[in-house]
């Protein structure tokens, strides 16, 4: 029997919700039966250089919840500076799941496996759950409005 295939994930996962989880279960089955899936969780330093702001949970806790999530074999932290290069001669995945939200990163990832000419499977996944709960932002919003009234 074969062994399933390596998919590997990333996100920031600050203020883990539905769509998250959602996310990395999709992202498994994406390598199909047997799949291993990796996440690469973003540090703190990357958050906030491509979100303007610090995350609120720190890195080593967002890293340790995304690794007790049951669709998760294992939870990395990324680069102190974002390497997708790195990443891939790390992890060595067969599929590379990324976000809908995660256009920047998609284009990233298929212009470098086109250049190394790497025999890696890009897949997009799309969203879920109700919008205003498909982000941390959002939810940041919801509880700030919240405490408002």
């Amino acid at each position: 029997m074969k062994k399933g295939k390596t998919v590997l994930a990333s996100g920031a996962f600050d203020l883990l919700h539905y769509g998250h989880v959602r996310f990395l279960e999709e992202s498994k089955k994406a390598g199909l039966e047997g799949a291993r899936l990796i996440v690469v969780v973003a540090r703190d330093s990357t958050v906030k250089k491509m979100k303007g702001k610090r995350p609120v949970i720190p890195e080593d806790q967002r890293r340790a919840l995304v690794e007790a999530l049951k669709p998760v074999d294992k939870a990395i932290l990324g680069s102190d500076f974002f390497d997708v290069k790195d990443i891939l001669d790390k992890v060595k995945p067969d599929v590379v799941a990324v976000g809908h939200d995660q256009i920047d990163l998609e284009k990233t990832v298929r212009e470098l496996i086109a250049k190394l000419g790497l025999e890696i499977e890009v897949v997009k996944i799309g969203r879920f759950g109700p919008e205003e709960l498909a982000s941390s932002s959002k939810i940041k919003l919801r509880i700030v409005e919240g405490s408002e009234r």
